[in-house]
């Protein structure tokens, strides 16, 4: 069965077809990340707009691509992300796919995104030898969706049973990485420059580069905080403290502008993603505790972060658990983990055409 998904939630307008939830077809992704370096951050109202101006070029082409490679000019299924994200660019897609599945007279299928980022590493590309596994298979699995927007540890006793067992009370990991690249003066988006910066400087300190780092907090809340929500502490991490614990330790220096004219700022970066990489290992290591797991998966754009894949197959080596990370090219967000995850979940088909957006959508919700 060969499906189109169609993503659209945040600053990336994406669309793909996959068969058999597994082997990408056709990918094209548009990424709106020059549009939003002048505001160190993503603007709803402009990624809704680009959106507008994309969405029938993207998917045309990934249409196209398709074509050529299967000779054949409609897939079987359109799929779409109806939360969560962004509320005015979940909107693009979902009409453009409730417009283009009336039209091909096909199904129409509401994905969950955040489910879609943990089947990620189930994509495969057409020519490639490896044979994909199957998710159902794998279950009870451990999730770990990690991005500029969540940062959640997943249990999954089956396949398409999700039941989030620690989350980050305040920013996510990904949002954590480009606030303290703004604050430091490296640009937006800060991830990647923060991964770039730190492995850097973790080579060119040597084996000792560990003890050369300043000591910034892996921010655990304390138990009994009602934000919370009745999730154990040791499953939860806050990077606010962490954040501020950055901002008083700029200032102490004189500022950014200080730390880069003495030559700091790479010691206190790979500092700051030191501090983050262990609280999210830390915390998987807890989670993987909870039960017999067949696998850990870890899905989003903050998965691409190299010291966070090191550190995370350390942990996952530890306790006797395979993990399993998608490809480069598919840990942000794409179309392709929206029609290869409809494959399995087509909880959202009969009513498809009267769904609407779901900014806040949860992980196992709908």
């Amino acid at each position: 069965m060969d499906i189109l998904g169609i993503e659209t939630s945040c600053d990336e307008t994406a669309a793909a077809v996959v068969k058999d939830g597994s082997v990408v077809l056709a990918n094209t992704v548009y990424t709106q990340i020059p549009l939003h370096i002048p505001y160190g951050g993503v603007v709803p109202e402009i990624a809704s707009r680009a959106h507008v101006e994309k969405i029938g070029e993207v998917i045309g082409d990934a249409l196209l691509k398709y074509k050529a490679a299967t000779g054949r000019e409609k897939p079987d299924a359109v799929a779409v992300t109806y939360g969560p994200g962004l509320s005015p660019a979940l909107i693009v897609g979902l009409n453009a796919a409730k417009g283009l599945a009336s039209a091909m007279k096909i199904p129409l299928i509401g994905i969950n995104h955040i489910e879609a980022h943990l089947h990620t590493p189930f994509l495969r590309d057409a020519g490639d030898e490896e044979k994909g596994l199957d998710p159902v298979k794998l279950a009870p699995a451990l999730g770990l969706a990690i991005s500029g927007g969540h940062t959640n540890w997943i249990d999954m006793a089956e396949y398409g049973k999700y039941e989030i067992v620690g989350l980050t009370l305040d920013d996510a990991a990904g949002e954590a990485f480009d606030k303290a690249a703004k604050l430091l003066g490296l640009g937006y988006p800060g991830g990647p420059k923060v991964d770039k910066i730190s492995r850097e400087y973790r080579e060119s300190a040597g084996e000792g580069w560990k003890k050369t780092l300043v000591p910034f907090p892996k921010g655990r809340p304390r138990e009994g905080v009602s934000a919370l929500a009745g999730l154990p502490a040791d499953m939860c991490v806050s990077f606010s403290g962490l954040k501020t614990s950055l901002l008083r330790y700029v200032q102490q220096q004189g500022g950014a502008e200080a730390l880069t004219a003495a030559g700091e700022i790479p010691r206190v970066v790979a500092s700051y993603q030191e501090a983050i990489v262990g609280a999210v290992a830390d915390r998987t290591r807890t989670a993987l505790k909870r039960r017999a797991y067949k696998a850990f998966i870890v899905g989003g754009g903050v998965s691409l972060n190299s010291r966070l894949r090191e550190v995370l197959g350390e942990v996952a080596a530890e306790a006797g658990v395979p993990i399993l990370m998608a490809k480069p090219k598919y840990c942000g967000d794409n179309g392709a983990m929206i029609a290869a995850l409809a494959y399995y979940r087509r909880n959202h088909e009969k009513d498809a055409m009267s769904l609407d957006v779901n900014p806040c959508l949860e992980v196992g919700e709908g």
